[in-house]
This record gives structure tokens, sequence and C-alpha cells, in this order.
């Protein structure tokens, strides 16, 4: 019996589906294809990549994709890409409208500004607490619509009973409780995924040192504000600037990110 996903996904694509038979009757029926996917994870998997996630390891197989173009299989007189390159034009054109293939559920945010999906937790900004949104599970990420807006995007979690915490997404709740900011878990994950730096740490220390712990950290959030509208290293080259300058408020940080900003783009532009 097809499932309904797949039922689905072949009338979007006015596929007629028919099955090869099963065991050793139907074992020739598919072997060229069976047989060329065996070639590419011999050649490409083996040993098996390692990779920081799966949207590195998605680039790199569609980039071993690509080079398969100019392959020949066996003895045959044309590329694999000059193969196509005669297929295609016999081929039904694809559908205007995109076909959805992520698994979509309504869920209500939880007071910890989190969703729950197959029992891993995932942040979105902390003014949708208690609202209802539309989550997109797909193969390698996690989308949070609000409405038709995107409002949250997460490399999918494997394990169960994991968390994908985005420290922006408490920024705003933070600014009012700022001691609860050294102990949180989203602090700890934009750590390890180096979006929070040792140089927003020593930033911080020396803001608290001068203002007192709950200015300090209220100045620091207000820096990592920036990061929302500014590009990130200029953020960060801003940031190490006004330390290095004793210069310890938001509004410093964001006149030296802009100046690496404006030298950034001054670089990019052509020579008269």
């Amino acid at each position: 019996m097809e499932s309904d996903r797949w039922t689905a996904f072949r009338s979007h694509f006015s596929i007629n589906s028919f099955y090869c038979n099963p065991g050793i009757e139907g074992a020739h029926e598919k072997g060229g294809v069976e047989g060329q996917i065996g070639w590419f994870r011999r050649n490409h998997l083996v040993p098996v990549p390692k990779v920081a996630s799966l949207a590195e390891l998605n680039a790199m197989v569609e980039r071993w994709d690509e080079e398969d173009d100019a392959r020949r299989i066996m003895q045959r007189a044309l590329t694999i890409g000059e193969m196509f390159a005669v297929e295609r034009p016999l081929l039904v054109p694809l559908p205007e409208e995109e076909l959805e293939t992520g698994l979509v559920s309504s869920l209500r945010v939880n007071r910890y500004s989190q969703v729950s999906v197959r029992t891993n937790h995932n942040s979105v900004p902390v003014r949708l607490i208690g609202r209802m949104v539309r989550v997109v599970l797909h193969a390698s990420e996690l989308v949070v619509y609000d409405a038709h807006r995107e409002v949250a995007r997460h490399e999918r979690l494997i394990a169960k009973g994991g968390s994908r915490l985005k420290l922006d997404h408490y920024l705003e709740a933070l600014v009012r409780k700022p001691g609860a900011l050294p102990g949180a878990t989203a602090l700890d994950q934009a750590r390890s995924a180096g979006k929070f730096t040792p140089v927003h740490d020593a930033w911080w220390q020396a803001a608290c040192k001068a203002h007192g712990d709950a200015e300090g950290t209220r100045a620091l959030i207000a820096v990592l504000l920036l990061h929302r509208h500014m590009v990130h290293e200029h953020v960060v080259a801003g940031i190490a600037t006004a330390l290095r300058a004793g210069a310890l408020t938001a509004d410093a940080v964001a006149l030296e990110a802009r100046k690496w900003g404006e030298a950034d783009q001054g670089a990019e532009q052509p020579a008269d």
C-alpha cells in the first residue's frame, strides 16, 4: 500500500508508479541503478565523510553529483551529463508550484519559548509564547512560521530528548532578567557554535566590572541585538575595537562595527 506522502509526491510530479517483482525473480530489474548507487557510495562515502552538519554533507553530495556529469559509464560514448542533455527534452517539465515535502504540524509555544517536536525542543522568539505556530520538519532542518512569516530555523536534531536554542530568541526576556544569562543553555549553545566568541566574553566581563553585573549584562544584550541587522564579523570586530579603547557601551560597539562595515564596502569597490 502506498503512503499518503508518496501518493501526494507522485501526483504533484505526474509520476505513474510501478513496482519490481520481489526476490530473485525481480533482481535484474534495477541492477543498473543499484550498481551506480554502489559506485557513488564506494567512491564518495567510503570512508564516511566527517562533517559538522547535514547541510555541509548535502552540499558535498550536490558537488559530487555535478562533477559526476563528466563521467562515462563503462565504454559508453557519451558522458552522464551528455546523455541527460539528450533525455531532458523528452521529460515532462517540472510543475511551477513547489511541493512541500516536510512534515507540517501546528504547535503551541510553551512558557520556555520552545516548541516540542518528536521529544526535541526548539526555540522561537519569546514574543510568541502561548501562540500557535506552524512547524515544518524537513530531513535536515526544522522551520517555524508565524502565519506566513518565518520566525525560526534550526538544524534538525536526530537524537531524542535534545534541544536547539538560539540565544537571539531570548534577548528581550533577558533584558528584564539579566541574571539569567550566565547560566542560560542558549548561551552555552551559542558559545559551542562560535556565535558567542571570546571577544564577547571579554567585553562582557569589562562591562560588568565598569557598570555592575546587571547593567553590564544589559549592555551586552544591547550589543547582541546588533547582530540582527549587522554582519556578525563586523560586530565582533567592533567589540574588539571598543574593548581596546575602553568603550564599554553598545553605542560605541555599533559605531565601530559600522566603521568596519564601511571599510569592507570600500575594499569591495573596484579601483578607477
